[in-house]
């Protein structure tokens, strides 16, 4: 299991990952940024169904690997879809971007 994010400097977030999902986190990152783009061509179609389905896969598994920002991020893309708020989805895709480019993946001391 992977522990608890820590704070780090302003616009960086530090998560400590155990050892055992060390090689599977950069695949899962990489996921989620692509996650991004697909996202925003939903959003573009208005495919609120495909956006939900997007934030409810991230709202299960952000927490397996230590990323509990990215599984609130998913459940708020699953909200907002469920009622077709495009405001708050663009607004959420746009705060998982920043996430993955500012988020510090370290192993345990």
């Amino acid at each position: 299991m992977a522990d608890k994010e820590q704070d780090a400097p302003k616009g960086k977030f530090i998560v400590i990952v155990d050892e055992d999902l060390q090689d599977l986190v950069p695949g899962y990152l990489e996921n989620r940024r692509k996650d991004v783009e697909e996202l925003r061509r939903a959003l573009e179609r208005s495919d609120f169904e495909a956006i939900r389905v997007l934030g409810h896969k991230m709202k299960g598994s952000g927490g397996g690997y230590g990323f509990d920002e990215i599984s609130e991020i998913g459940h708020a893309l699953e909200d907002a879809a469920k009622q077709s708020q495009a405001a708050k989805i663009r607004e959420e895709i746009d705060r998982l971007r920043y996430y993955l480019d500012n988020v510090e993946v370290m192993m345990p001391s």
